[in-house]
């Protein structure tokens, strides 16, 4: 199997997942600042969930950086490197939440988001025929 085989399957198994969780009523969550009481300020912290579409995404909880990656050690990983050399905390967020920030994790994502949303198209487009 070659590379762009293996990267085209990713891409196909995140569309199908994608279009499985539309259904998916949930609230994204809200990220805000951690309370200095919980964790403090001195302490970097990163939000590590996935997005709606399934995919994870690692967010500094200052809002400074973060990505979007296709597994979640990677995004650990990325938030990890981020604080390094001093260590973080990782927060998980139970709910859903969307990257609102440029991505500066994994480049191959924004063509898995486009698979998605062509994926989505031509599954309405065959649902309307």
């Amino acid at each position: 199997m070659t590379l762009q085989m293996c990267e085209e399957a990713v891409m196909a198994a995140i569309a199908l997942r994608a279009s499985r969780r539309q259904s998916d009523t949930r609230q994204a969550a809200a990220l805000r600042p951690l309370d200095p009481d919980v964790v403090s300020a001195a302490i970097p912290a990163f939000f590590i969930g996935q997005n709606r579409a399934g995919l994870w995404v690692a967010r500094d909880a200052n809002g400074r950086v973060g990505g979007l990656f296709l597994f979640k050690s990677s995004a650990v990983d990325f938030a990890r490197r981020q604080s390094a050399p001093a260590r973080c905390a990782l927060v998980f967020p139970s709910e859903t939440f969307e990257l609102d920030i440029e991505n500066r994790g994994n480049p191959l994502i924004l063509l898995a988001q486009r698979a998605r949303w062509l994926f989505a198209r031509s599954a309405t487009s065959a649902a309307d025929k």
